[in-house]
């Protein structure tokens, strides 16, 4: 029986970067599962070159919980890593050092180590692992994992979401929109900026809406201060136009953000700045009619988990980890999409988000441990009724 560090070690040596393949790694799982005699499936993307994992622990029927997790991981591109950042490294400082060992291969390795335990325990109620692809570029992988875990499987009674949460439980996230702006505008001589409308000019404008609605947003009271950033956020991330110093820009572009609470939901908060854009477009036009202004999205909206409906996720994990204040954190991850699909839906998990994407990403191990111990009080939880 391996041990959730040894487990963590071979995760961590694959390089499952969300640029890359990820099959390596699922072949590496469905390897170890397969020396249980576990049912599986792979649930691949359209070219066939990263896949979700879906594998059943228990018997085929209702009231199930579903431990889920991402495969992949952020680069490391540019990053001071002071070890392999594809190596578990033990510095001899109770911490386990290496891409995703946070984020969130910490928590599959907990799950996948308790498996040998789970099948001797005969369990009543199935365990699922969730484990999807491309999470971090806009949790892709995750509705073709759900949309099969619906059809092809009884219907669980709680949903566990491993992000990093110092094995906390969180009930609330803020959803997410990533998308892009396309401005174009009419060349000309900046010496005659009357002749031409900038692009780059119309952008700038329209980032200057986008920080203004931030702040409609705080003073109509549009407020949960459950989340550390209290209102929706609106973030932009880059920008390039224009192609000389003395042309006014033909076209500017910028890639942003829109992170919204629960109660707002991403259509309230984008009508703002559409409305804006619209107006503005408008006016530009009657200077020269081939000035445009294009939003579009980048990835699908990744739903916002709201406090709701989550009762019997909830009081599982406070019965295994005792009672603890339940929190709400402003990053993204699937849990919304699962409770969209009707699922009771918490998020917890070992390891600090602060460590998250960070160079030198560590775990502590006390955060294996506890991880670790979740697993199996859930293990005995399960085989006991």
């Amino acid at each position: 029986m391996k041990s959730a560090q040894q487990l963590l070690e071979t995760l961590v040596g694959h390089a499952s970067v969300s640029r890359d393949s990820n099959l390596e790694l699922i072949r590496f799982i469905e390897g170890y599962l397969d020396e249980f005699e576990l049912p599986y499936q792979r649930i691949e993307n359209d070219d066939g070159t990263k896949a979700n994992l879906l594998a059943r622990i228990g018997p085929r029927v209702e009231g199930g919980v579903v431990l889920s997790g991402h495969t992949d991981v952020v680069p490391v591109d540019g990053q001071p890593w002071t070890s392999d950042p594809f190596t578990l490294t033990d510095r001899g400082d109770d911490r386990l050092y290496g891409r995703g060992s946070c984020d969130m291969k910490g928590f599959i390795a907990c799950a996948l180590a308790q498996v040998p335990r789970w099948v001797e325990q005969d369990l009543a109620r199935p365990i699922y692992l969730a484990l999807s692809y491309d999470e971090e570029v806009g949790c892709v992988g995750a509705p073709r994992l759900i949309e099969a875990l619906m059809a092809d499987e009884p219907r669980p009674a709680a949903v566990i979401v491993g992000e990093p949460t110092l094995m906390a439980p969180v009930v609330a996230q803020k959803g997410i929109t990533n998308l892009r702006t396309t401005v174009s505008g009419r060349e000309a001589h900046s010496s005659q900026v009357n002749q031409g409308v900038s692009a780059i000019h119309v952008a700038a404008r329209l980032v200057a809406r986008i920080e203004e609605i931030m702040a409609e947003l705080t003073a109509e009271g549009r407020i949960d201060e459950a989340f550390n950033v209290a209102h929706s956020s609106l973030h932009v991330g880059r920008i390039q136009g224009g192609t000389a110093i003395n042309i006014t820009a033909r076209e500017c572009r910028f890639d942003w953000e829109i992170r919204h609470l629960p109660e707002d939901g991403f259509e309230t908060v984008f009508a703002r700045f559409d409305e804006y854009a619209r107006s503005l477009e408008a006016e530009l036009r009657e200077r020269a009619p081939q000035v445009s202004i294009r939003t579009e999205n980048l990835t699908a909206t990744v739903p916002a988990l709201a406090d709701r409906d989550n009762a019997a996720a909830l009081s599982l994990c406070r019965e295994l980890l005792g009672e603890r204040d339940s929190e709400a954190v402003a990053y993204a991850t699937e849990a919304g999409q699962f409770q969209h699909a009707g699922l009771a839906t918490v998020i917890c998990g070992p390891g600090s988000i602060a460590q998250a994407h960070q160079p030198d990403e560590y775990l502590e191990k006390a955060q294996l441990d506890a991880g670790a111990t979740f697993m199996q009080r859930l293990g005995d939880r399960l085989a006991s009724r």
